[in-house]
């Protein structure tokens, strides 16, 4: 069992960083999303086709 991790030790720090990356993304989109927040708007509303909807006057 220790000769597999030391065999794959790289894959195994890649995989938990990538891991790390996407619930950090995940857990900011909830946190966005509770606080009434855009999840998706990047404010470029020139040429949005939900722009009526996302900002009412």
């Amino acid at each position: 069992m220790f000769n597999y991790i030391i065999d794959n030790l790289a894959t195994i720090i890649i995989s938990v960083i990538l891991l790390t990356v996407v619930a950090l993304i995940v857990l900011n989109m909830i946190k966005k999303k509770k606080s009434g927040k855009s999840i998706s708007c990047g404010c470029a509303c020139d040429g949005c086709p939900s722009a009526s909807l996302c900002h009412k006057p």
